[in-house]
């Protein structure tokens, strides 16, 4: 099956470019100015629109199994492709927590079935599932996640000798949450014994604060260093982190890389008396001045990779009082949902100024297929996998319940409006969404890692 889009603006490997780019079946068999004579089963005059690879989100949490009452594998991807994100890449912090290989290839089996988008998954760490980690396959896993420090979930490892083994043997990237499970516990009583269960959300920030981010990153870069890891920081939030890691223009050099998610670039602190429990989040949201640094480390290419950390809750979960009517703080989970938005918030931030499309296709396409080594996705190349998206930068729009295809049905941005929306996104050569209709018949891949 053949189809032609016709005269969109290209955007790929920083240049911008009308052209003509013909898919056949599931990959692009052509690029050029214009491409006529073509026998084609469906022809997309794109005129005004603009044309990215897929987005590849490699931070997204879908709850499936066993916290379905959050989100599933099926209604995450169907929000993911409505965003443009094409391929995702899912944490292990489920019921049960993916730390075999036997539950990490059934994760993989529910989304062969119910995934609108292309997906992997992470093996996730435990102090004693060391053999499990041995044995994953590179070319097929996409990494492995360790919490350093805990956040949703009881995965945890915090003990010296276990993450030493870590990563030493681990045959592949790993993935961390850096944060500080002591620190953040002598935090959590010394304000417990001000307000009891009722600490205010905005007092999260310090909490989980700058200084335990930066001693649990700086542990994680010392590990990676001393046995030669391939390390990846997951969501990096301070300033304090920013200058641990290497400004380098060239991705596929760096031993250690790192991530930062749309929401820490969208709010600070000041957002908490706004939004409270909607953006409790882990690591947490801090003030002005990290998120300054966070655009500064991105520009500067210290930052390599933007995310969503996609992390749904229910509202009822998100709004859980203590007996006196008061935001419960312990009972109220962190994350938010976010991966149906997260290219629209950096398209705000393209229509204010602060970083052109080729940056954004950067971050979010091309960094993540080449800092995976994903086979053959996140560029527009002849002979890539058809993973493509048009955008309509000047179609304005309101963030409401009616347009959110999350299973939570809510989102800290209802109300917002952006400038700029995806009209049609191809997953494989498919048309699976085209202006708020979905065509459901095929299902993602399971993407593959040319890793030697």
């Amino acid at each position: 099956m053949k189809t032609l889009i016709k005269n969109a603006t290209l955007v790929n490997e920083g240049s911008e470019q009308v052209a003509d780019l013909l898919i056949e079946n599931a990959h692009i068999e052509r690029i050029a100015p214009v491409i006529s004579n073509v026998h084609a089963h469906r022809e997309i005059d794109a005129e005004g629109l603009y044309l990215l690879p897929g987005i590849i989100d490699d931070q997204v949490h879908f709850r499936q199994p066993g916290l379905t009452h959050k989100a599933t594998i099926y209604s995450e991807a169907k929000a993911a492709v409505a965003g443009g994100v094409t391929s995702f890449m899912e944490m292990p912090n489920t019921l049960p927590p993916a730390t075999t290989l036997q539950r990490l290839e059934e994760k993989f089996l529910i989304a062969q079935t119910t995934s609108l988008a292309n997906y992997s998954f992470y093996l996730g760490a435990a102090k004693d599932n060391l053999e499990e980690i041995k044995r994953m396959d590179p070319q097929r896993v996409a990494g492995l996640k360790i919490f350093m420090g805990s956040s949703t979930g009881q995965l945890v490892v915090d003990d010296d000798a276990a993450l030493e083994r870590i990563f030493q043997y681990c045959p592949t990237l790993i993935a961390t949450h850096c944060e500080t499970d002591a620190l953040i516990q002598q935090q959590e009583a010394f304000y417990r014994q001000q307000y009891g269960d009722a600490i205010p959300i905005r007092l999260h920030a310090d909490i989980r604060n700058a200084d335990q981010c930066k001693r649990c990153t700086e542990k994680a870069i010392d590990l990676a260093r001393r046995f030669g890891s391939r390390l990846h920081v997951l969501h990096v939030t301070t300033a304090d982190e920013c200058p641990l890691f290497e400004a380098h223009p060239r991705l596929e050099e760096k031993q250690i890389t790192a991530e930062v998610c749309v929401h820490h670039l969208l709010f600070c602190a000041d957002d908490y008396e706004r939004l409270g429990p909607l953006i409790k989040c882990n690591p947490a949201i801090k003030d002005a001045r990290h998120r300054q640094a966070l655009w500064d480390a991105l520009a500067e290419n210290r930052l390599d990779v933007i995310a969503t950390d996609h992390a749904p809750h229910t509202w009822q979960e998100k709004m859980a009082t203590t007996a006196e009517g008061k935001p419960d703080y312990f009972r109220i989970p962190s994350g938010l949902p976010l991966v149906q938005h997260g290219l629209n918030i950096m398209l705000h931030f393209f229509h204010q100024g602060k970083l052109n499309l080729a940056s954004i296709v950067e971050k979010m396409c091309h960094a993540p297929a080449r800092l995976f080594q994903i086979y053959r996705r996140g560029f527009l190349r002849e002979g890539f996998f058809a993973d493509l998206i048009l955008v309509d930068l000047h179609h304005e729009w309101l963030v409401s319940k009616d347009n959110l295809y999350y299973q939570c049905g809510w989102s800290p941005l209802e109300g917002m409006t952006f400038r700029g929306r995806v009209t049609h996104t191809f997953v494989n050569g498919r048309l699976v969404y085209q202006n708020g209709v979905f065509d459901e018949s095929c299902n993602g891949m399971r993407l593959l890692f040319d890793r030697n």
